[in-house]
């Protein structure tokens, strides 16, 4: 088979990926944060991805010793009416004048079936594509989980199945790090100060049915803060925190879809506190580190499974 060229330009992360013989290369690069913010506008994501992508995709397409077949691109956050953000436009032009000066195939996939293919791939799982299961996407932007089911043009289609109704694991988990004076994206950081904590708490999970609400989260690291609690006890509250929202949620959905397995994608599923005790409980398989964190590796590969596909129909 050719190689498949992967791009995603999410809210925080330019990236690249070629599925090839050798498996995934993947080029990424974090977009520039003012220290002390805890994001970005949009206009300056555009910005960045713009200034950033051409290079990533420039050194990626060096390492290619075969022809491109297809470009796969992200291009909206989710399978969902209405979902949009503007920095992947960056991507899918890009991933446009590529295509239509190779003369090969476009696919477009979201931000959240990317997440959920690298995860399958790095968590040897592929399998999986042939058969319903659950997925978390656990992310900045995103905490929800959702009822994947096999599509047989190489497609994950996915329905939502739990969701958090306000705060994201990744929101709490920066707002709190910068309370802490970690630096943004906070969870690597986060997780290295609560490692080192010696405390034991049992955060109780605010619930609504499956979802989940994290608004409260905050407050309580700033009573503990207030209180006089060591940074590293706070890290590990808040941590303990999001880890009982997405235990409650997957007990909830366990008991709705029983025998269903279970994947953890997204930036905050990396966490290994997180990791090693939902893997424990649920059996759940997770995406290595470095395909947990956003990228476009799972979008090579979703296009990868579609140009295989329409190529075994012709």
């Amino acid at each position: 088979m050719p190689d498949c060229l992967g791009i995603d330009t999410s809210n925080y992360t330019t990236s690249a990926a070629l599925y090839c013989k050798q498996g995934i290369l993947q080029r990424k690069k974090l977009l520039p944060v003012r220290e002390g913010a805890l994001g970005l506008r949009q206009s300056d994501a555009v910005f960045h991805h713009v200034q950033q992508l051409p290079e990533l995709v420039e050194a990626l397409l060096k390492e290619s010793d075969g022809c491109i077949g297809a470009v796969g691109v992200s291009s909206r956050p989710r399978d969902q009416a209405g979902s949009y953000m503007p920095c992947f436009t960056v991507g899918t032009g890009v991933a446009r004048s590529l295509a239509a000066a190779l003369k090969i195939p476009l696919f477009y996939f979201s931000h959240q079936a990317g997440h959920i293919a690298a995860a399958l791939y790095s968590a040897g799982c592929m399998e999986w594509v042939e058969r319903p299961f659950l997925a978390f996407h656990v992310s900045g932007g995103t905490t929800e989980a959702v009822r994947v089911t096999p599509d047989p043009e190489g497609i994950l289609r996915a329905d939502i199945a739990a969701t958090s109704l306000d705060l994201k694991a990744g929101q709490a988990i920066d707002r709190v790090g910068g309370l802490l004076g970690l630096p943004f994206p906070s969870g690597r950081a986060m997780e290295a100060l609560a490692l080192a904590s010696k405390a034991e708490f049992r955060p109780r999970a605010s619930m609504k049915g499956g979802n989940c609400s994290l608004s409260g989260v905050q407050n309580q690291c700033e009573k503990l803060l207030r209180e006089g609690a060591p940074k590293e006890d706070v890290a590990l509250y808040c941590l303990l925190s999001v880890h009982a929202a997405l235990d409650a949620m997957a007990a909830a959905l366990t008991e709705k879809h029983p025998g269903l397995p279970i994947l953890f994608a997204g930036g905050v599923s990396g966490c290994s506190i997180l990791r090693e005790r939902l893997s424990r409980k649920y059996q759940a398989k997770f995406a290595e580190p470095d395909f947990s964190s956003d990228n476009a590796a799972g979008v090579a590969l979703l296009a990868s499974l579609r140009l295989n596909h329409i190529m075994g129909n012709e």
